[in-house]
């Protein structure tokens, strides 16, 4: 076995992966964490699979850079992809950085997430009552993927009949972040930053005209800024709106429907959850964990930094794997274990440092609410056929999970 980890270790590239791999990458994770913990990749790029390696790196922003110009100029050339990536929160570093996260951060206070458990609650309950009158459904299309597309669509004041788009232009966008982008992906990416800029445009000029309430209206909070006077660019501000919607919508599905099935593989712990709701804090931590939805970050070095004996030349481009990062049985014990109760827990899955997720609060309290109801409301429900990944390797999550509810 020891020999076939290294081995496996040994061929591993993130531009050729396998169907296995895609199925399960655990096996591999581990054997790269066992055996190349900093493993140079064919390409001159650099995996990183330990915890306290990406630790390390998420939190020394001055030595590991976010800020993707210089990576993403020769990916994605001079396109709507690459004005949309360069300009997000996600990939930039201070002081722009700091800037528009403080903006967002005020639009995402904990008391405008609290104020949105009501409306959630709502919204969670219809789509239960609508898979009870179906008899069985579909997990995601029916159940996991309609939640973070309403709840940021009630964030930014989307109109209903308006947000019919929004799902395929977060999807197609995200999809050309993999590590290797086909021509037709990176088509329909740019396809998708233009037509969702030319919507935000009209959205944006109408809210304009007439302000929402800035305590429930994210989009007017960011128009209006802090009342110390500090704005977003348009440009800022349009690219922001796409980049809320991208990262609350698959990432936030990918954990519903990835919690779900995990505990339907798991029959101990769905019913130590079912027989317990008050562990679903935990509980959501550990899916969190386990089956990380966002699998992947990037930082590039600017300056030559040594990690694990190994000398790494400025500009080099870094994979941080969180997917393997959270099952590093040096920072969780007994890691392969999925345990609703794992405490402490603390997960990467939402990174950690300057760039933690702005709006893990928000992904927490919809994890929460929609797989206990579920839970409550269908105790008995089962995972019906197999189940379809999304056939990626940064974003983890299914494509569909048909699903009978029991009775």
């Amino acid at each position: 076995m020891n020999a076939d980890a290294k081995e496996l270790a040994a061929r591993f590239d993130l531009e050729k992966l396998t169907g296995e791999f895609y199925a399960d990458p655990y096996p591999t994770y581990r054997a790269l964490r066992e055996n190349e913990p900093v493993k140079r990749l064919p390409n001159g790029t650099v995996f990183l699979t330990r915890y306290d390696d990406l630790v390390t790196t998420y939190k020394n922003t001055k030595s590991f850079s976010s800020d993707k110009k210089r990576e993403f100029a020769p990916k994605y050339g001079d396109t709507p992809l690459y004005e949309h990536h360069t300009t997000s929160l996600v990939f930039n570093d201070p002081p722009a950085h700091t800037r528009v996260r403080r903006l967002i951060m005020g639009a995402l206070s904990p008391r405008a997430i609290a104020g949105m458990e009501g409306d959630l609650i709502k919204l969670i309950d219809g789509l239960l009552d609508a898979i009870a009158a179906k008899g069985d459904c579909e997990l995601i299309e029916d159940f996991a993927a309609s939640i973070p597309i309403e709840v940021i669509g009630n964030l930014l004041d989307v109109p209903h009949d308006e947000r019919g788009p929004l799902r395929d232009w977060s999807l197609a966008i995200l999809g050309a972040l993999e590590p290797v982008v086909s021509t037709e992906v990176a088509a329909r990416g740019n396809k998708a930053v233009t037509d969702f800029l030319a919507y935000l445009s009209t959205l944006v000029a109408r809210r304009r005209q007439k302000p929402g309430n800035p305590e429930r209206d994210v989009l007017t909070r960011l128009i209006q800024g802090e009342e110390s006077g500090e704005r977003l660019t348009e440009k800022e501000l349009l690219h922001n709106c796409i980049f809320l919607l991208n990262a609350g919508h698959e990432t936030t599905t990918n954990l519903i429907g990835n919690g779900l099935v995990t505990l339907n593989r798991n029959p101990d712990q769905k019913q130590r959850l079912i027989d317990n709701p008050d562990l679903i804090k935990t509980a959501v931590e550990e899916m969190l964990r386990y089956e990380s939805s966002n699998q992947l970050g990037n930082r590039m070095t600017t300056e030559k930094v040594e990690l694990r004996g190994i000398m790494l030349d400025a500009g080099t481009s870094i994979t941080l794997c969180i997917g393997a990062a959270n099952r590093d049985p040096a920072q969780f014990p007994d890691p392969e274990a999925f345990d609703v109760a794992r405490a402490p827990n603390r997960h990467l899955a939402f990174a950690t440092g300057a760039h933690q997720c702005a709006g893990m609060a928000l992904a927490r309290l919809e994890g929460a609410i929609a797989i206990s109801r579920f839970l409550a409301r269908f105790p008995n429900y089962a995972v019906s056929g197999e189940p379809v990944r999304g056939g990626r390797v940064r974003f983890r999550g299914f494509l569909s999970v048909p699903c009978s509810i029991g009775r």
